[in-house]
């Protein structure tokens, strides 16, 4: 079943959308603060199919993923009760952000930074920032550097790889894709 390589050419086609660019400003704010997809997955297949266009989408990518974490700070400083501890609760993250908060304390702001580049949920450090009170400067600071540094990355490895990047990727995507699921799988079943 080529489920992911089908996807993957549609991201492609969508890739080119005149509105691409907003959608994926939309989708980098949107995911430091809510939502659960990283804007790598927009990202990469923009830089792919437009790569004269791939420093300007790590650009717009940082940025409004920067913008989002700021937003998610202030969820986390003035709106950690009523709206997020509720949510938090629903989703069943409450070890998870006691690990978050732990880890504040323990690395100060290095956690937002490694956060920003790292695979893992950033919207979880942004949000935890704002209830443990991080001073705002150095937070839109680390959260920039980390996020333009993974953002870059991105944008240059699907530059520089190009149409041998491209066809690489399509022929393994399926593998990826379904190797993601199961590693996604078995993290659920230990760590639950």
């Amino acid at each position: 079943m080529k489920i992911f390589q089908w996807m993957y050419d549609k991201a492609l086609v969508w890739a080119k959308h005149r509105y691409a660019e907003r959608y994926l400003a939309g989708l980098s704010f949107t995911e430091s603060v809510i939502f659960p997809i990283p804007p790598d997955v927009m990202l990469a297949p923009m830089a792919l199919a437009q790569p004269e266009k791939a420093w300007r989408f790590a650009w717009v990518t940082s940025l409004f993923s920067v913008l989002g974490g700021i937003c998610g700070y202030f969820l986390g400083m003035w709106l950690y009760e009523p709206v997020v501890l509720p949510v938090v609760e629903y989703m069943g993250y409450q070890e998870t952000f006691a690990k978050v908060e732990n880890w504040f304390v323990t690395y100060g702001v290095w956690v937002v930074f490694i956060a920003g580049f790292s695979p893992i949920p950033y919207k979880l450090f942004t949000v935890g920032a704002g209830l443990m009170s991080m001073a705002f400067l150095p937070f839109v600071i680390a959260s920039f550097v980390g996020r333009a540094s993974r953002f870059f990355l991105v944008a240059g490895l699907m530059y520089w790889g190009g149409e041998k990047m491209q066809q690489k990727l399509r022929d393994i995507v399926d593998w990826l894709g379904w190797g993601t699921v199961a590693l996604g799988g078995i993290l659920y079943l230990v760590y639950r």
